[in-house]
């Protein structure tokens, strides 16, 4: 091959990857589509006094759309972790590069923090309305335990549920599975976050994802709900979201490997009669 021929080549290649600013840029679009249906649904129903705007259904099904919607965002340049956790469990487990999950996960909590500050503005009328003090509508923005729920058990919830969605994402994306085709793998993903908040949602909120509670927990914070970072009780609270989810996501993709990975056979075995 020349060099005229090499130089060719290269600049093929560099255009096939993506660059890490364009991986950064994916992350953060990613993880902001996420929290603009996320954060703007619980806000739609949580400033809709006789409940005509929503329910916990809705809650549920549109941030399962923002999931799904911020993965094909994203997918073709980053492969739209949108999630600390996720991309922490895919480095420990798939050889995504260790140097490149701190500024995944910068950029996916400053998406989060940018989402959370439009939905803030934009339904600040609203919220000022039913929530002058703003003591009551911190949900919109960040997740706490529910009536009567211990910090070990929402410790608990939260590992189960990061565990579940990475599992299901590892065995959705592996390429020698039988994975959802012709791009519908980030539909499924969402579906995988509709089944979990309707299945775990009441202990501690589902938030399953560190950017998703801690970027618009700040936000709220820095926009006036002073007790953003503790629970009614007035138990610090904020660190639970980041920590669990991450030991989920751990805890999961390592039954994956262990359960799923190891036993899928090669892309060339023969298949049996009445084997799939």
């Amino acid at each position: 091959m020349t060099s005229s021929e090499k130089t060719g080549a290269d600049a093929v290649q560099a255009a096939k990857t993506p660059s890490l600013l364009g991986e950064l840029s994916a992350e953060f679009a990613g993880t902001m589509i996420l929290i603009l249906f996320g954060c703007g649904v619980v806000a739609q129903v949580n400033t809709t006094a006789d409940g005509s705007a929503g329910s916990y259904d809705s809650i549920a099904w549109s941030w399962g759309i923002g999931v799904m919607l911020g993965v094909y965002v994203a997918g073709r340049i980053s492969g739209a972790h949108i999630n600390p956790a996720v991309t922490i469990a895919f480095a420990v487990y798939d050889g995504f590069p260790w140097r490149k999950v701190a500024p995944f996960v910068v950029a996916q909590t400053l998406g989060a923090i940018v989402a959370a500050l439009i939905v803030r503005v934009t339904y600040a009328d609203l919220i000022r309305a039913v929530d002058p003090d703003l003591t009551e509508t911190q949900g919109i923005f960040s997740t706490f335990p529910g009536d009567g729920v211990s910090i070990s058990t929402a410790f608990l919830d939260q590992v189960v549920g990061t565990a579940i969605l990475v599992f299901v994402i590892m065995a959705l994306v592996h390429p020698r599975n039988k994975g959802p085709m012709a791009n519908m793998a980030p539909f499924m993903i969402g579906i995988i976050v509709v089944g979990i908040g309707m299945a775990w949602g009441s202990n501690a909120g589902y938030a399953i994802n560190p950017a998703r509670d801690f970027g618009p927990r700040l936000v709220s914070w820095i926009t006036g709900y002073e007790s953003a970072w503790v629970t009614g009780t007035g138990t610090p609270y904020w660190w639970l979201p980041i920590v669990a989810p991450i030991i989920g996501a751990v805890v999961g993709g390592g039954l994956f490997k262990l359960l799923i990975d190891r036993f899928i056979p090669a892309e060339d075995a023969p298949q049996e009669v009445g084997r799939v």
